[in-house]
C-alpha cells in the first residue's frame, strides 16, 4: 500500500499503537521521537522508520483505535464471534438494533452484503454514521435513527440478526417474523436476570439456543519472562444465539 495523503496509517512505537491520519503539517512527538506525517506520502508500506514501525490498519485497528466512542461497545472479541455465529456472507442480508457506537456495525458491514442497522437515540445514531463514514465502512449499511418496532421491514426477509437493547424480549415477535426460516438471531445482554428472562421468553419459540461469553487473556511477550498480562477484562456480555 502506498499512502497518500487522507489516508490512515497504524503507527506502532515500541509497543504503543496508535492510528493516524496521513497530512500536512502534523507531527506524532513520542517520548521525544518525531514523526512528520506529511513525509509519508507515497511511502510504501509496511515499513520501518527509526523507532516507529508503519502498518495498513486493520479493522480491529480502526474499531478500536479510530472509532470515537460514547458508549460501551461490543469489543473485536466478541463482536468477530458473533459475526461468525451470524455465519455471515456477502450473499446475505442482516439486521441490527441498538448499534451505539457502531463498532459491530462495521464488522457486519465487512462481513455481510447488506446491514440494516436501526439506533432510537439520534446521537448515537450520528456517531455511528460518523464511524462508518471515516473510515468507507458505510457503503452497504443502511442507517436508521428509529425503533426497530416502527421499521417498515414489508417485503424484505433477513439471514440473521442481533439485537443489543435492555429489553430485547420486547422485539421477538419483530424479530422473528423479519428472519428466514432458520435464520439465526443473536443477542448480547450484561447480566444473568436479562438472560434467564430472555430465555423464558424464548421458550417454545425457537430452537438451537446457545449462551455464553468470552473471556480473552493476553500474556506479556517477553520469552524470558512469559506470563499472563496483569490486568483482563472480565467479563463484557453475555451472547444468546438461537434459531
Amino acid at each position: 500500500m502506498k499512502l497518500k495523503e487522507g489516508d490512515f496509517v497504524l503507527v506502532d512505537f515500541k509497543g504503543k499503537r496508535l492510528l493516524k491520519r496521513v497530512v500536512k503539517g502534523k507531527t506524532l512527538t513520542l517520548k521525544g521521537e518525531n514523526l512528520n506525517l506529511e513525509s509519508l506520502v507515497g511511502l510504501q508500506i509496511p515499513t520501518r522508520l527509526g523507532s516507529f514501525y508503519l502498518l495498513e490498519p486493520t479493522l480491529e485497528d480502526l474499531i478500536l483505535y479510530g472509532f470515537k466512542r460514547e458508549t460501551q461497545i461490543i469489543y473485536p472479541k466478541d463482536a468477530f464471534f458473533i459475526a461468525y455465529k451470524l455465519d455471515l456472507s456477502k450473499e446475505k442480508k442482516v439486521f441490527e438494533f441498538g448499534s451505539g457506537s457502531g463498532a459491530l456495525t462495521a464488522v457486519l458491514s465487512r462481513l455481510a452484503g447488506e446491514v440494516y442497522s436501526f439506533e432510537i437515540r439520534e446521537r448515537f445514531y450520528k456517531l455511528t454514521r460518523e464511524n462508518l463514514q471515516k473510515f468507507s465502512l458505510d457503503k452497504n449499511v443502511k442507517l436508521y435513527n428509529q425503533d426497530f418496532l416502527e421499521a417498515n421491514l414489508e417485503g424484505i426477509s433477513f439471514d440473521a440478526g442481533f439485537i443489543d437493547v435492555k429489553e430485547p424480549w420486547l422485539y421477538l415477535d419483530k424479530a422473528l417474523s423479519s428472519l428466514k426460516g432458520g435464520g439465526v438471531l443473536g443477542f448480547l445482554l450484561p447480566t444473568t436476570n436479562q438472560v434467564s428472562r430472555l430465555l423464558k421468553e424464548l421458550n417454545g419459540r425457537v430452537c438451537c439456543i446457545e449462551v455464553l461469553e468470552i473471556l480473552l487473556r493476553y500474556y506479556k511477550t517477553n520469552p524470558e519472562r512469559l506470563r499472563p498480562e496483569d490486568r483482563m477484562v472480565a467479563h463484557t456480555g453475555f451472547l444468546l444465539f438461537c434459531r
